[in-house]
């Protein structure tokens, strides 16, 4: 027998990410050599011979490196027909090794700051995503004084006079992007009106896509980092909001897009909109070298090609001061307008020292203030731009969204894999991603980037396995009994997030059971009009469960399956003290959830 489980304290002590320089033994079962050989590498190869320690058990206690940093290691095992090599799985999601030919691959040790804290707002927090534009219209929509200042920033934009219905598809000609200029006029003050609300179903945090000026409906496409996009209202507007939320105990966290701007914007200004010299303009823009030209105007480094989003050059000087300042900088003047901190537009296109000094500039603003990115895959160990870079050693953000846990709850629900396929990533991100780091993770099940809840958990979203063109997307209804199926597994779903480490996070519209495809049908208007009231009572509960039991919110983790249809997850304190060695004094908690959920007679989920 070979085995080596680096999901096991008996064979990883500590089972989980190390503060740098602290010790970390590693143990091996093996009945088949004298000699068992650990293999170290941290940018240098060490070999280091294991002994037998206590059980049986090959062991080997090492320091770990004085500075954050990844840390890997392997074994060779020496037999008389010759040495084999043992690493970790093939899937990479650590746990029960395997025997490999040739080189094997490595375990991965995250050795992290010791100073690294996130804020508690988050690892204790209900997020609540907003896509404003599409949330509500407040009651100073529309007022006189505003039109011609919404005129001047949307001239070719068009206005939905009714509330109710559809997004418009208008595809660009010359790329086939939506060109989302359909607006159904929500407000800043909407969401204010709606913050009681809010409150009652359980949320603490509100995540809102861009505010700012912009010629989209979505916002991506920034036209002024510096002012709200008048539709929406002013920034007084948006003081209110985050002043009211506070009053109740909530936080606003704003979304910013620094990898790129839009074309129509005073920083480019293609159409001439802006009062500004543009860098598409003249070479004498004092914004002409925060861009690449490859042929001066026309012809220009573009954000995945898309001409209407010229990249910046996020090394320039002048545009990470004009970001970072902490008197001017972008990032501080939004929090001194009542924003807790910053989720990051694709993060991981920003440069390391950028996201460094992001986090400066944010801490430096406010102690408790956040930092979260967009990192789609693996945050510990991604690949971007031929580099592998860590997001939770403690010196650039403070969470992610966790989009490798919504796809693994979804596969397991819909039965594409089993209650140990989603018990093996949840134990791998406890053991890659430090403490303050995996209870701060954004963990959602819809977004503004995938299909809503409801369709995913009735089989209509698998990563581009089903290639659905846009106008056939837009008649997807789901059957009566496809909806309650997936109004349960959604609930039964949701007990699970909030039964994990992390902040449980829910997509505008999903608790009341909206419907909607990919982009734009999941950015539909919430349908107040059409409130699915057990539903949304039904989430609020789990929701409320989780805010009151500390330990849900940080009790040690541990995950098993029970079969292949149940999963259990067990929160526990060790000596009285939870993950980050505050105490608490609750009985430890079970949760158990099933994929074979389903809906009672007469089509209720709930």
């Amino acid at each position: 027998m070979i085995l080596h489980d680096s999901h096991s304290p008996a064979h990883r002590d500590p089972v989980g990410p190390v503060k740098v320089g602290a010790t970390l033994t590693l143990r091996m079962a093996c009945d088949e050599s004298e000699r068992v050989t650990l293999r170290t590498w941290n940018g240098t190869e060490k070999f280091t011979p294991m002994r037998r320690g206590p059980g049986g058990l090959w062991e080997a206690t090492m320091t770990v490196p004085d500075e954050p940093t990844l840390f890997w290691y392997d074994f060779a095992v020496e037999r008389p027909g010759g040495a084999l090599r043992y690493g970790n799985a093939r899937d990479e999601l650590g746990g029960e090794g395997a025997v490999m030919d040739g080189a094997p691959r490595s375990f991965q040790v995250t050795v992290y700051d010791p100073d690294f804290e996130t804020p508690d707002y988050l690892r204790e927090g209900i997020i609540y995503q907003i896509f404003p534009d599409r949330f509500r219209r407040g009651a100073d929509a529309g007022r006189e004084d505003r039109r011609e200042a919404i005129a001047a920033a949307h001239p070719d934009a068009t206005f939905h006079p009714r509330w109710e219905g559809p997004p418009a598809l208008d595809p660009d000609p010359e790329n086939g992007d939506n060109r989302a200029l359909d607006f159904f006029g929500g407000t800043l003050s909407g969401i204010t009106e709606k913050l009681d609300e809010l409150q009652s179903l359980g949320v603490t945090v509100l995540y809102l896509n861009p505010v700012v000026r912009a010629r989209t409906n979505h916002r991506y496409d920034t036209g002024d980092y510096e002012a709200v996009d008048p539709i929406l209202g002013t920034e007084a507007d948006f003081e209110t909001l985050t002043a009211e939320a506070r009053a109740r105990g909530m936080r606003v966290l704003t979304d910013g897009v620094f990898s790129h701007t839009g074309a129509d914007s005073r920083y480019f200004n293609r159409f001439g909109r802006y009062a500004s010299l543009g860098a598409y303009q003249s070479r004498q823009s004092p914004y002409f070298d925060w861009y690449r030209f490859t042929h001066f105007p026309d012809r220009y480094d573009a954000w995945w090609g898309f001409y209407t989003l010229p990249a910046l050059n996020k090394d320039h000087p002048g545009y990470r001061r004009y970001l970072l300042d902490p008197d001017t900088g972008v990032l501080p003047l939004w929090m001194k307008r009542g924003a807790c901190g910053w989720r990051l537009d694709v993060a991981d296109e920003l440069p390391m020292d950028l996201l460094r000094g992001m986090r400066r500039a944010v801490k430096g603003q406010a102690a408790d203030g956040a930092l979260v990115g967009e990192v789609w895959e693996d945050a510990s160990n991604k690949v971007s731009y031929g580099r592998m870079r860590s997001y939770c050693l403690g010196d650039t953000l403070d969470s992610v969204m966790n989009y490798p846990l919504r796809r693994a709850v979804i596969d397991f629900f819909t039965r594409k894999t089993t209650a140990r396929d989603l018990a093996r990533l949840i134990l791998h991100q406890r053991e890659v991603y430090p403490a303050p780091f995996l209870y701060a993770l954004m963990n959602l099940l819809g977004s503004h980037d995938r299909v809503r809840a409801l369709n995913a958990f009735a089989g209509y979203d698998r990563d581009g396995a089903i290639q659905m063109p846009r106008d056939e997307a837009a008649k997807v209804r789901l059957t009566p009994d496809e909806l309650a199926l997936a109004k349960a597994r959604h609930l039964e779903a949701l007990r699970l997030l909030c039964a994990l480490p992390g902040a449980p996070t829910v997509y505008y519209g999903d608790e009341i059971g909206m419907q909607g495809m990919a982009d734009p049908w999941n950015r539909a208007p919430m349908d107040w009009a059409h409130v699915d009231e057990a539903h949304r009572a039904a989430v609020s509960a789990r929701l409320r469960e989780r805010r009151h039991s500390r330990m849900l919110m940080t009790g040690h983790l541990d995950v098993w399956a029970e079969d292949d249809d149940t999963l259990t997850v067990r929160r526990y304190a060790i000596d009285g003290r939870d993950a980050f060695g505050r105490p608490l004094d609750e009985p430890e908690a079970r949760v158990t959830v099933t994929r074979a959920v389903e809906p009672p007679a007469g089509g209720s989920a709930v």
